[in-house]
């Protein structure tokens, strides 16, 4: 019988019509997520906190904004050598099981920072090179669940993303708040903790995938198992693969790879603003108390916003279960287990909340929207991308850019009234959301498109390569931020804030006219993909 989807007999059964391993994907990248961001989260501001009373490590804004850029860019060049071990040593399961793991050593040593500097350090290190390993090749898996190369593809990364988000607003939640609220070191180690639940389900889910992932000695083993004639076929079709590989069409689909790599730079050089200087704009610049009905206001939101997200993700859960749980028991039960855990600190957190007079909106809360918002429109998304409507995909990466910059053009009018050189502001809250809502689109026309495009353009042995190219376009994206947003304050005080923002403004919007210009000519280099 001939199987609809890559992977095992038990990967055919559907979940939102969609193969069941995407989703045991989507819960292990969810957890990844919720530690990566749950720890981002608190970066900036605990290194910018006060060394007495707030516990933090009192530096000077730009310093902590110079780190921020380094930590962020550098887990995006790591995953080209991971793609490049995956392809042809481990395998991308091996490597993805390798990297949570190194990555649940680095957040349990920086919850060891109260004891001494260098576990902060050795944290960062551990979290860099294991999300080297994990990152490209988890992605990888999820292109070849696919054995065709068109919308259904695109929409299977978009659900993969929603996954991306659904861990980024759990993590900055609640991470943020118990490291705002409780401790430092408390929100570093319970990103550790879900980190390491996510690697266990994946480790006893795995053979749902068959044999996508496996090393490159693993599949040789196979192939010695499988019948002479399909082998002569295998050996027919690497012929055609090698030679096409060598072709003008292969070329073409790598260059076109490199030109969207290269604009993805000015989209993720403008976004990650939002864990830099947008996240002091929240902190120093923005009016976060709240009482009397606007606290009440707040608190229902509050709650809205972070229960309705959670039953949606549990829905998905028992989707999952139904369809696993025979087969892979254990995994479901380590899965199940951790939603009880994250259930468990959500009543928590908001009794907490609601049992406090004044409302008090944490700078890191901010962060949760873009989440939010990602798992509110990502199924929209994704059935706009299957329909008669779906715009290729460099108009696709315009329009993200295009969002992108009028986000920033809404944070330029409300810093308007800023002093020049000032250090604190009260500015109204719904600037920094409404920002949030158009970088959050603009994202969801960029990020997963440019995924399924590195999967259908590269060649099947190049996959876990070119993600990491891809990846190297982010370090350097991350990188620049991180340089950029640390001018916050001489540009603030020689221009003012409006003119900061502005900047993130009008770059991402010329390079989206640049490549609404280039879209005929990639359309024709991608040879038929679309």
């Amino acid at each position: 019988m001939e199987f609809k989807f890559g992977g095992s007999e038990t990967n055919q059964k559907t979940v939102l019509g969609h193969p069941s391993g995407l989703f045991v994907l989507f819960f292990t990248e969810m957890w990844e997520r919720f530690s990566y961001y749950g720890m981002r989260a608190l970066l900036v501001l605990f290194l910018t906190a006060a060394i007495l009373g707030e516990g933090g490590w009192g530096w000077e804004r730009s310093e902590a904004l110079i780190l921020y850029g380094w930590y962020t860019g550098l887990v995006y060049i790591t995953p080209i050598i991971g793609g490049f071990i995956a392809d042809k040593i481990m395998g991308y399961r091996k490597a993805v099981v390798l990297g949570a793991l190194l990555m649940t050593l680095g957040h349990a040593s920086m919850a060891l920072e109260v004891t001494a500097d260098m576990f902060f350090y050795l944290g960062l290190g551990l979290l860099i090179i294991g999300n080297g390993l994990f990152k490209p090749n988890i992605s990888s898996i999820v292109g070849q669940l696919y054995k065709s190369q068109g919308k259904e593809k695109d929409a299977g990364y978009t659900i993969f993303y929603m996954g991306i988000n659904a861990g980024a607003f759990l993590g900055i939640l609640l991470c943020g708040y118990i490291g705002e609220s409780v401790g430092w070191h408390y929100g570093f180690g319970l990103a550790g903790i879900f980190m390491f639940f996510g690697m266990l389900q994946f480790f006893f889910a795995q053979k749902i995938f068959g044999n996508i992932g496996l090393s490159p000695k693993d599949a040789e083993d196979l192939d010695d198992a499988i019948e002479d004639s399909i082998e002569d076929t295998k050996d027919a079709i690497e012929a055609v693969a090698d030679h096409a590989s060598k072709s003008k069409i292969t070329a073409d689909r790598l260059k076109v790879i490199g030109v969207f790599s290269f604009f993805t730079i000015f989209f993720w050089w403008a976004f990650e603003q939002a864990g830099g200087s947008m996240t002091i704009f929240a902190a120093d610049y923005t009016d976060r108390i709240l009482t009397g009905d606007g606290a009440t206001t707040f608190k229902i939101f509050n709650t809205l916003l972070t229960v309705v997200p959670m039953l949606i993700i549990t829905w998905v859960l028992i989707l999952l279960f139904k369809q696993t749980f025979a087969k892979y028991a254990l995994s479901n039960v380590l899965l199940g287990t951790s939603f009880v855990i994250i259930w468990g600190i959500v009543i928590w957190m908001l009794n907490r909340e609601f049992s406090a007079e004044v409302a008090e909106v944490k700078a890191s809360w901010f962060g949760i929207l873009n989440s939010f918002f990602i798992i509110a429109f990502a199924p929209l998304f994704s059935k706009l991308w299957e329909s008669k409507y779906n715009p290729s995909g460099p108009v696709k990466f315009a329009i993200g850019l295009m969002l992108l910059g009028l986000g920033f053009g809404i944070l330029a009018y409300g810093s308007m009234g800023i002093p020049l050189g000032a250090k604190t502001a009260s500015v109204s809250m719904i600037f920094l959301v409404l920002a949030y809502l158009f970088h959050t689109l603009g994202e969801l026309c960029v990020s997963p498109v440019g995924l399924s495009y590195v999967s259908k353009l590269a060649p099947l042995k190049l996959v876990g390569m070119m993600f990491g190219i891809w990846f190297v376009a982010n370090f350097i994206a991350n990188l620049t931020a991180g340089w950029t947003g640390s001018y916050i304050d001489p540009i603030v005080e020689e221009y003012g804030m409006a003119t900061f923002f502005l900047i993130f403004t009008a770059i991402p919007v010329g390079a989206g006219i640049i490549m609404l210009i280039l879209n005929k000519t990639l359309i024709k280099m991608m040879h038929g993909i679309r």
